[in-house]
This record gives structure tokens, sequence and C-alpha cells, in this order.
């Protein structure tokens, strides 16, 4: 059976890959025919590909949910495990709920941008939203793997998600615009960040390869300790201190 913490490891791919994979196929695929049908309009007129720009959108708008939502599973697992291991909410109290807090609102910025109307609040929001996943993703527990940005999980999701919460605070103006504009915006970042999917994907299960389950992680920080990689090492567990044996009744 799988322990709390390890189980808390596989919540951001569990919730991956049933969820917000498939939406990103289904997605694109509405973005395809989207685009086939308006350039066979343009070319002749009319098109057998019936429109599907409605249920795209309605998707669109899931997945910019689905990808904040795993960023922000994905940032919180090392600062929680470094806050129960380390017993910080009575170390630093103020830091504990300021992470805390931390979430709500950039769920809360979210929800409204979803909401707002206005460019100016579309904007004002999705910067909140942008500026929650940068401020969470700072946190010094936080893996980044920064040496190595260009094939970082970290640095790849969090692009991502800002590529989606742009895409949906100029989802509006993608439909008043007639020069479209904002649409071949739209179409050239969303291209992009479908290419970070990939790179998601890839990076995602290298991390996950690497990650070891909680009772392995003694024995891989020593790995780690002795550079075991360059040399050989016996590694040696030291045993648990065994508990006072309860005292008998007279």
């Amino acid at each position: 059976m799988v322990g709390l913490s390890d189980a808390f490891t596989l919540l951001h791919p569990a919730f991956a890959v049933v969820f917000v994979l498939p939406l990103i196929g289904l997605v694109v695929n509405l973005a395809w025919q989207t685009r086939q049908r308006r350039l066979q309009i343009a070319a002749i007129g009319k098109s057998k590909i019936p429109p599907v720009g409605s249920e795209h959108q309605r998707l669109g708008r899931w997945l910019t949910g689905a990808v904040v939502g795993l960023a922000l599973i994905g940032l919180s697992h090392d600062p929680v495990n470094s806050i129960l291991t380390d017993r910080l909410w009575s170390k630093q109290p103020f830091y504990v709920l300021f992470y805390i807090l931390l979430f709500p609102a950039t769920i809360a910025s979210l929800i409204l941008l979803y909401q707002a109307k206005e460019k100016l609040w579309r904007g004002v929001f999705a910067t909140l939203c942008g500026m929650g996943l940068v401020i969470l993703g700072c946190q010094p527990a936080v893996f980044r793997r920064t040496d190595e940005w260009y094939v970082s999980h970290y640095y790849i999701g969090l692009v991502a998600a800002m590529l989606m919460i742009f895409s949906l605070a100029i989802l509006p103006d993608i439909y008043k615009d007639r020069s479209n504009r904002w649409r071949i915006v739209h179409a050239v970042l969303n291209s992009i960040a479908v290419l970070l999917f990939v790179g998601q994907g890839l990076t995602g299960v290298r991390d996950l390869l690497e990650t070891p389950l909680s009772w392995q992680t003694h024995y891989v920080e020593q790995l780690y300790q002795q550079n075991c990689k360059d040399k050989n090492c016996n590694i040696q567990v030291s045993p648990a201190p065994r508990q006072p044996a309860p005292a008998k009744k007279m």
C-alpha cells in the first residue's frame, strides 16, 4: 500500500495523466478543425467540417484552469514536505501562514479572471495569478534545476502555465479583433505551449524516475553524499532507535 507521503508525490503526475493530457488532446484537435474549416471557407466558400469554435473555447478555458491547478499541486509538494518535516509552523509561523494564503489568493485571481469582462481587469487578474505561481515557485524548498533550466520541469511548466493564463486573458479580444492580430498571437503562443507540454511529459517522467519512495530517501541521500555516481560505495544505514519497553506494573 502506498504511504501518504508517496501518494502526495503521485498526485501531480496522476492529475496530469487523468485530466490535463486528455484536455490538451481535445483542445488541439478542435483547434486543428477550426483552422481547417476557416481555410476551406476562405478558399471555396464552404466547408464540410462542422463549426467547433465554441467547443474549442469552452475546453480551452477548462484547460487553463487544469494547468494552473496542476502547477499549484506541483509547487506545493516540496514546500509542504519541508514544513511538515522541519515543523516550520512552530519556527516560522508567519512564513507558513503567508505560504498557505498564496494558494487561495492565486485561485481567487484565476476565478476573477474567468469572470472579468473589461480589458483592464483581465490584465490585473492575469498578472496576479501569474505572480502567485512565480512567488510559490520561488520558495527555497522548490526543486528547480536552475543549472539546467532548459530541461527543467519547473521552468518549462511555469512558462506553459503563463501562456495558458495569457491566452485566457486575451480570449475576448480574439473575437473582437477584425484584423486577426490576436488570433495569430493566440495560435503562435499556444503552438509553443503544445511543444512545452511535450517537454513537460519528458522531464516529468525523468523527475519521477529520480524521486525515491519515502523509505528509500535516506539511502539515496547517502548515495549523493558519498558521490557514488563516480566511485564504488558501501551504504550503511543505522537502524532506527528502539523504543524503551513499557515498565511492568507491580
